[in-house]
């Protein structure tokens, strides 16, 4: 009995190559060409079966998914990437063992773990780097196009992917920055929200008129088009310091991810200023008094006998 025949006959019941085996046998190929062509065929026929199968009925629910969860074309991308990853190695898998290979399977499987795991001591920050990614995908904290704040470090956030996001800082340079310093400490996004609230310390003089001031303040906040009326903005005495007394203004204005805020923000300085020098108010500046005696040494007295 020849040797094609023989393997042929030893996996009876292995599924697909076992059919596949028979059926070539049965139509008189022989047994030494129907062995290597069944498991050919067995895991070609298993592995597209499982691929196609997979795409067509996991990615649908995965979009949908996704879609639900509010996630963005940018962080859809990569993990679609991922899933076809995990589809392809599932198709290799069942395509194996329909080719009657499990022992081949085994070995694969055991490097692909040994191979893993020496891996992953050398990669522990690409690694880390990549779970962070998850995690801001999934939670959230901040979204293309949005202002953050980090250790020192600020600008628009113009890519976020699994390994590091990229910030332009307000100086138009890129900050290619690891994912794991944007989850493991704390990040100011003051543009989450709907609204933001500014605060402006205005200093006076302690000569000058407290209601003066604070009606000027209110009112240049209440006549710019860009801060809002509800609520309403406040004037609050929090300072009095060693050479002005501090009247610190806060307002809200709405959109501030479209809002430039900024510019609002120095128009209404600059509106105040000029109503405190037409109404003269002073804003002082630090002043420094200096009291005591100068002793100098080693300087002799110059009379005219001395010529």
């Amino acid at each position: 009995m020849s040797r094609g025949l023989v393997l042929l006959q030893q996996s009876e019941g292995s599924g697909l190559f076992d059919a596949i085996g028979k059926f070539l046998t049965g139509v008189g190929v022989p047994a030494e060409v129907a062995e290597p062509f069944a498991r050919v065929l067995a895991f070609v026929l298993a592995f597209v079966a499982v691929y196609f199968l997979g795409r067509l009925a996991l990615f649908p629910v995965v979009n949908r998914v996704m879609d639900g969860r509010g996630l963005e074309p940018h962080a859809q991308k990569p993990l679609r990437r991922l899933l076809g990853v995990v589809v392809v190695f599932v198709a290799l898998t069942v395509a194996f063992g329909a080719a009657g290979l499990p022992n081949f399977l085994q070995s694969l499987a055991t490097i692909a773990a040994a191979a893993t795991l020496a891996i992953g001591f050398a990669m522990q920050d690409v690694l880390q780097n990549f779970v962070a990614g998850i995690f801001i995908y999934t939670d959230k904290p901040f979204r293309i196009g949005d202002w953050i704040e980090w250790d020192g470090n600020s600008g628009i956030v113009e890519d976020i992917s699994f390994r590091v996001s990229r910030v332009r800082t307000f100086d138009n340079e890129l900050l290619t920055v690891p994912n794991s310093q944007l989850t493991d400490g704390v990040i100011k996004n003051p543009v989450a929200k709907d609204t933001l609230r500014l605060q402006v310390p205005f200093g006076i003089g302690y000569d000058d008129d407290i209601e003066a001031a604070t009606d000027i303040i209110v009112e240049e906040a209440e006549s710019h088009p860009d801060i809002l009326a509800d609520p309403g903005p406040t004037v609050r005495l929090t300072e009095l310091g060693d050479s002005s007394v501090v009247l610190n203004s806060r307002f809200w204005i709405a959109n501030p991810s479209r809002a430039d805020f900024v510019k609002t923000k120095a128009d209404y300085v600059k509106n105040v200023k000029r109503r405190f020098d037409a109404q003269d108010i002073n804003i002082p500046y630090p002043n420094r008094t200096l009291s005591g005696e100068l002793t100098v040494a080693g300087v002799r007295e110059v009379s005219p006998s001395d010529d």
